[in-house]
């Protein structure tokens, strides 16, 4: 389970997270959408302890994600917003850094990067260097990581962000099918996606939730979200949600 409870944010002098307060249930996946700059990506960062908040809480799996840091980051499986880094290092020893910073070791380790391989299709890209692979492959070797300790919560940042239709449409597969035993938060800018893959939508604006329903809610006639979307994150004269 995730819960943030009044997380805020500033950037310099401006507020970018403004009381920001959800739950993820398990065996659920919800997308967490907005406009960019909306205020997502620094509230994943805060889920998964890797920013301090202004203000409010979190937690994941009833650990505090500041207090019990550790604790609640073994429980996730984090993909953030374009990945980059660890240029040259080729993909498998990416992964069995990533393995062993988790704790993996041995025959254990070799498990779970057998598993992760087959899942995202990595097997072509394991001894070529994360720097000169393309950005979809790239995205998939971050998305190995991620599920590499199996963890029973998901915070994905576009986690198909840079992959051609077809790897897409494996990517979207694949979270179907850990859908049933995982807590999964992804944010996207595919609307499609969203409708695709979410049970359950919350919408952000200028660092506010402007709505958190059943995706079916918030459909239009034609069985879409773009309308409602723009509807919700439209901002007014003062740069907040109209």
């Amino acid at each position: 389970m995730i819960e943030a409870d009044a997380l805020s944010a500033r950037l310099g002098d401006r507020l970018v997270v403004d009381a920001v307060s959800f739950t993820v249930n398990p065996a659920t996946v919800v997308g967490f959408l907005g406009p960019n700059g909306a205020g997502k990506s620094t509230t994943m960062r805060m889920l998964s302890g890797y920013v301090l908040p202004l203000g409010g809480e979190a937690r994941v799996c009833g650990f505090d994600v500041v207090r019990e840091r550790r604790a609640a980051q073994a429980k996730i499986g984090y993909l953030p917003e374009a990945a980059q880094g660890f240029a040259d290092l080729a993909v498998g020893d990416f992964l069995r850094f990533c393995g062993e910073a988790r704790g993996l070791r041995g025959g254990a380790l070799l498990a779970a990067i057998d598993r992760v391989c087959t899942q995202i299709e990595l097997e072509p890209v394991l001894c070529a260097r994360l720097g000169e692979l393309s950005k979809g492959w790239r995205q998939r070797a971050w998305f190995a990581q991620a599920l590499l300790h199996d963890p029973p919560v998901l915070i994905l940042d576009e986690p198909t962000d840079g992959l051609d239709p077809n790897q897409k449409r494996h990517v979207r597969a694949l979270i179907r099918d850990l859908a049933p035993r995982k807590t999964i938060l992804l944010s996207t800018h595919i609307l499609e996606e969203a409708e695709e893959l979410c049970s359950r939508a919350i919408v952000i604006a200028a660092g506010r939730i402007v709505a958190d329903a059943p995706t079916a809610s918030l459909l239009d006639d034609d069985g879409r979200l773009t309308t409602g979307f723009h509807r919700l994150t439209s901002l007014d004269t003062r740069g907040r949600p109209a």
